[in-house]
């Protein structure tokens, strides 16, 4: 009896060193609380999702980028490569690009890809100073899957800057005071000095655009050059906003399709007197609305 009592207190003492494991602990394992992220390589708790500067934000089910992280998702494009971004959801229907650099010159090649050897969007930029006209266009990407591709043809002492953005929601551009351009046509649109920047629309019936958009500031001098080619300037209209600083600032759009396919153009004023660089000489001489402003000094 007294070998057995001795055996059970001895039982008794070793089960008492043992601690059930709670729900709590239980649910707080690697296993359970991590989902490896293989895109950023990044262990991230469930319910939220990478940011790009490796850090943890709460998820967006709509799958378009809030306002905070917009700032974060500028990368830089060196000379002679080549960037690519691209948006699974079919409900990103057009997105914003964004191209700068510091001040340098800035060339580029930017195409929408949708499928195999599908490129409905094409345009060659070419910036005398990225940094004070950058480039900012809206290309429309309906029925995704699509991808934005962005090619620094610039040397390699001449990087850039480029953002790609979804547009949230919104009608596509429709732009005011249309003006038809027939193929092979040109049409000008000179601006104030008060004019910081100028916004512009180009499309078509359904028809593919070809155009050539030019910044003039002064005779033949090009501060802003773009080529673009959509394969249906109705449902891929091409919209952007043209920094205009300084004075002498003319717009030049160039229809380069065959006279059959014509195309309509609005170029209207975006930011007005915010620069305030109106003091500046006018470029190429004066103009009629200067000297009827102009107070006479004698």
């Amino acid at each position: 009896m007294k070998i057995a009592a001795a055996a059970l207190l001895a039982f008794a003492a070793t089960t008492n060193g043992f601690v059930t494991p709670s729900p709590s602990s239980a649910s707080t394992t690697a296993l359970n609380s991590f989902v490896q992220n293989a895109g950023a390589g990044v262990g991230v708790q469930q319910g939220q999702m990478a940011s790009p500067g490796g850090g943890v934000q709460p998820a967006r089910p709509s799958g378009r980028p809030s306002r905070a992280s917009q700032a974060a998702r500028v990368v830089k494009v060196q000379g002679n490569s080549l960037k690519t971004w691209g948006f699974l959801d079919p409900r990103v229907e057009r997105v914003q690009v964004k191209l700068e650099t510091e001040g340098r010159p800035l060339n580029a090649d930017v195409e929408l890809w949708q499928g195999p050897d599908n490129t409905p969007v094409k345009m060659r930029v070419y910036i005398e100073n990225g940094s004070k006209r950058p480039f900012n266009a809206v290309v429309e990407t309906p029925r995704g899957p699509n991808t934005i591709a962005v090619r620094n043809i610039g040397q390699m002492e001449f990087p850039m800057d480029a953002q790609v953005l979804s547009v949230d929601g919104g009608a596509m551009a429709q732009g005011n005071d249309l003006r038809t351009i027939q193929g092979g046509a040109l049409r000008t649109y000179p601006f104030d000095p008060l004019v910081d920047s100028v916004e512009l629309v180009l499309k078509t019936d359904g028809r593919p655009l070809n155009a050539l958009i030019e910044l003039l500031q002064g005779p033949n001098n090009k501060k802003k050059v773009i080529e673009i080619y959509t394969e249906d300037g109705m449902d891929r209209p091409f919209s952007a906003i043209i920094e205009t600083p300084g004075s002498g600032n003319v717009i030049r759009v160039v229809n380069t399709s065959p006279v059959e396919f014509p195309l309509v153009a609005s170029v209207q004023p975006y930011e007005v007197g915010k620069v305030g660089d109106y003091g500046e000489p006018v470029l190429g001489g004066d103009s009629d609305a200067a000297m009827a402003t102009t107070i006479s000094q004698w």
